[in-house]
């Protein structure tokens, strides 16, 4: 009997080290190497810390600030609670979420006539999306130069410097992280 459980018991210990123990410590090292800003979380330093991450969104609520897409992770921006709302498009609860988000915009951004765009409005799936697209950001322009007291064409030019193109050219679509575009906002027009 044991030379049938030998073989096997001898598999299972080597692929338990092999692919438990010695392909993470590799993988992890190599990590460290190669991409250590990336393998560390890609965390955004600041004043006496770090600020967040370059890949979790977090909110915004000042008018100063650029305000990212609505989250539907917990009680927002929550990385335990990381999941979109599931709504389909005739729920009524997301078409009530959709038309509070709306009226908030509206509220918030009096001097932007335009269509809202669809980010400002709906939750990405993970409900954590640190982007916003370049529109989304130039729609809350006015609001922000105002409660800065600067010119919204110098707005409109930190966004646009600050747009993200779509990676090797064809990978997605061009955006804005919101947590640099506000630590850009804060080095460039301190607010008062």
């Amino acid at each position: 009997m044991w030379q049938q459980l030998l073989p096997g018991l001898r598999i299972n210990i080597f692929l338990t080290v092999l692919c438990g123990l010695v392909y993470p410590l590799a993988m992890t090292g190599i990590c460290q190497l190669v991409f250590p800003h990336q393998a560390n979380g890609s965390l955004v330093p600041g004043k006496g810390g770090y600020v967040g991450s370059e890949l979790i969104g977090q909110n915004f609520t000042k008018p100063g600030y650029f305000q990212p897409r609505p989250s539907a992770a917990g009680n927002g921006y929550d990385p335990t609670a990381s999941g979109g709302s599931n709504y389909g498009p005739t729920n009524k609860k997301l078409v009530d979420r959709v038309q509070a988000a709306v009226d908030q915009f509206r509220k918030d951004n009096p001097d932007y006539h335009g269509p809202i765009p669809a980010d400002l409005l709906t939750a990405s799936a993970s409900g954590l999306d640190p982007d916003i697209s370049p529109d989304s950001a130039l729609a809350q322009a006015a609001r922000v130069a105002k409660a800065r007291g600067v010119g919204a064409d110098r707005i409109d030019a930190l966004i646009a410097s600050n747009i993200q193109q779509p990676d090797l050219g064809i990978l997605g679509e061009p955006r804005v992280n919101v947590l640099k575009l506000n630590l850009a906002l804060d080095r460039q027009f301190p607010l008062r």
